[in-house]
């Protein structure tokens, strides 16, 4: 299964004197297992193109092709969207309401008119997906959770529909650095498991690189630049002229490059950077024997 967006447009108040662009000759395609990163300054589209991708806007032109079926088309059904697409929105905690986790997880798939055996067969499984144990948070108030364990069942409660795909915007947005850290290991290890195409939108620039297969550059409703993490993040200036920065172990070794410590080229990890600077310091050494 593949995503093809084509030429997609979408224009905010068409035809009033406030009319605006908001996307404008948006084209990529992404492949079963993969794992997409869009980035983009605030107020470059990026939301907007996620509503795209979830139905809950149309485009002016355009059209986006999940697997077989047009989800732009007129008469496309919202609930056979829902089946294929999961939506995350920035802190989806708000968004709970049951008395107890399992019953929040529980919401999207009754919505499908699934039989309680299924629904709660898929309960246990998103719950367990997203690394809770669900013996113990299964009858837990959502209330009473810290901020990481919120967002992780609301997380649970759009795997709980086992989308084809999975959108987050923002998941890390709020969370201390554990939580942040913790979270976004739960979405590595949830794509893996399911094999299904994931995008990611998030301003933080070493979280994109690393989990990232191919990254969408869009501003102002333009898509600069679509590639993978080593093509998008070695065209440094570029980045900046669309208020981008590099991940920051990147900028690093780029400064110990312009300092003439010679080390390959935009290291995106922490992990490679560690093993370039070794390998370095190893040459330097024999060559003073």
């Amino acid at each position: 299964m593949s995503i093809q967006v084509k030429n997609l447009k979408h224009i905010y108040e068409k035809g009033m004197p406030t009319e605006s662009v908001a996307l404008e000759n948006i084209s990529f395609e992404v492949n079963d297992g993969e794992f997409l990163g869009i980035i983009g300054h605030t107020g470059s589209g990026k939301s907007t193109l996620l509503q795209h991708l979830n139905g809950l806007l149309k485009p002016d032109e355009g059209s986006i092709i999940i697997g077989d079926v047009d989800i732009t088309a007129p008469k496309i059904s919202m609930v056979e969207i829902r089946k294929r697409i999961g939506l995350v929105f920035q802190y989806p905690e708000y968004q709970l309401f049951e008395e107890t986790v399992a019953k929040d997880v529980a919401f999207g798939p009754k919505n499908l008119g699934l039989d309680e055996e299924e629904i709660q067969e898929r309960v246990k499984e998103a719950i367990e997906l997203v690394g809770l144990d669900y013996e113990k948070f299964k009858d837990k108030s959502p209330f009473e959770l810290s901020g990481g364990q919120k967002r992780r069942v609301a997380i649970a409660g759009v795997i709980a529909m086992r989308p084809e795909v999975l959108i987050l915007d923002e998941p890390t947005a709020g969370l201390d650095p554990k939580a942040h850290k913790d979270v976004l290991h739960m979405i590595e290890e949830v794509h893996q498991k399911t094999g299904n195409i994931t995008i990611l939108v998030s301003h933080n620039m070493a979280d994109i690189a690393r989990l990232s297969d191919k990254i969408l550059v869009i501003d102002s409703g333009r898509m600069v630049a679509i590639g993978t993490p080593k093509e998008v993040f070695s065209h440094r200036e570029e980045l900046a002229e669309v208020g981008l920065d590099l991940p920051p172990v990147t900028q690093l070794t780029e400064e110990l490059r312009h300092r003439g410590i010679n080390i390959p080229e935009t290291i995106l990890s922490i992990d490679d950077a560690a093993d370039a600077i070794a390998e370095y310091l190893r040459n330097k050494g024999n060559e003073k024997c």
